[in-house]
């Protein structure tokens, strides 16, 4: 990565996963007719095609690892209708780079969903309610006798399924494309990228853990990448609180079975033991997930994914933070701790932390001394 050259002032973004990419290509929509500040983006790891190879990326990399599906979770609480209003925001843009970029990865597809214990706000949903708290379409709740054995609800619905590491991939080229600069570094603490650059404004911090903020926590999830050629999403929750699901990958990408979520573990080898529970738990829905019929020979492993999802209690904080310095006031913007929903969330996300830096750039503006 190169280092940032010298412009008259820059916004730093800590952070290359979803989240920090977006963001970045936000700030850079923001600031387009301001030719005398950049953007820099800041990160110790960065997107390839293939996670993996050539370039290793470990499992607190969340991004590459990822399934990805945009999958709705009812707005029961005030954190969730935040959620739910960013999750509409990235549907729109999700949308739109499917359209008009088919090669970054999107694939708009049929999802479906069983559930064996769904709570109230799952049971009253319905197609006009599901259509706007989500911006998603054909919205369907299933008879009775279309349920398998022991789920309560089953509803089908559209969405989309993002190839994870394509998709960031085809993100960072766009922000590089457009002017944005990178410095690859492994930093301790947020208020750190403000001596990276001339004149920084303010730094973004989309680090997924928050540099030790005691709030945030890793969800551990793996899960298997096969070389099954699926076109629907699906996700069954269990009873005992267990999951299975199936996540079609673009372009030859294979398809992701999955998946644990298991709390505070740090464990970064994958268990082959888990791997077999989550072929042996998918059995049933994969016919269902391939339109076309599948050769008898069973699907072959292509690798197993370990990754640390970067959960915070409360959800993810998004706000700004103003610090008194040496130096003056600094601010930063707040993007991390999405836990398993940042694809999902991002564009919503990125969209709010351009409007929060808008408000600094505005309030630091107007805070001059005239002469």
């Amino acid at each position: 990565m190169s280092p940032p050259e010298s412009f008259e002032s820059t916004i730093v973004v800590v952070g290359a996963g979803i989240i920090g990419l977006t963001s970045a290509l936000k700030i850079q929509q923001l600031i387009a007719d301001s030719p005398s500040t950049s953007v820099l983006l800041i990160a110790k790891e960065w997107p390839t095609s293939i996670p993996g190879a050539p370039i290793t990326h470990s499992a607190d990399y969340a991004s590459m690892w990822a399934g990805a599906h945009v999958r709705p979770i009812p707005a029961s609480t005030p954190q969730l209708q935040r959620e739910a209003n960013w999750l509409k925001h990235t549907v729109a843009e999700l949308e739109k780079h499917r359209l008009r970029e088919p090669w970054v990865g999107i694939t708009r597809l049929p999802g479906i969903e069983y559930l064996e214990d769904p709570s109230p706000e799952y049971l009253k949903q319905d197609a006009h309610s599901f259509a706007s708290e989500t911006r998603l379409s054909g919205f369907r709740k299933y008879e009775a006798h279309e349920l398998p054995e022991g789920a309560k609800l089953g509803f089908e619905y559209e969405t989309y399924c993002i190839n994870a590491p394509l998709y960031s991939a085809s993100l960072l080229r766009k922000f590089i494309v457009q002017g944005g600069k990178t410095l690859q570094r492994d930093l301790k603490s947020e208020w750190e990228a403000f001596i990276l650059a001339p004149n920084v404004k303010l730094v973004v911090n989309a680090s997924g853990m928050g540099f030790g903020d005691d709030k945030c926590f890793p969800i551990r999830g793996q899960t298997v990448l096969i070389n099954l050629a699926a076109d629907k999403t699906i996700t069954t929750q269990k009873k005992d609180g267990t999951w299975s699901f199936i996540i079609p990958r673009a372009f030859n990408g294979g398809t992701v079975i999955g998946g644990t979520k298991e709390v505070g573990n740090w464990q970064l080898e994958p268990s082959q033991e888990t791997r077999s529970q989550l072929l042996e738990a998918a059995q049933s829905i994969i016919p269902q997930s391939c339109s076309q019929p599948r050769k008898p020979e069973p699907s072959k492993v292509i690798k197993d994914v370990v990754g640390r999802r970067p959960a915070r209690e409360g959800g993810i904080r998004v706000e700004t933070q103003a610090k008194d310095t040496t130096w003056g006031v600094k601010y930063v913007v707040h993007a991390y701790g999405a836990g398993g929903r940042g694809y999902e969330l991002s564009w919503g996300v990125a969209n709010e932390v351009a409007e929060l830096t808008k408000k600094v750039l505005s309030s630091s503006s107007s805070a001059k001394p005239k002469l």
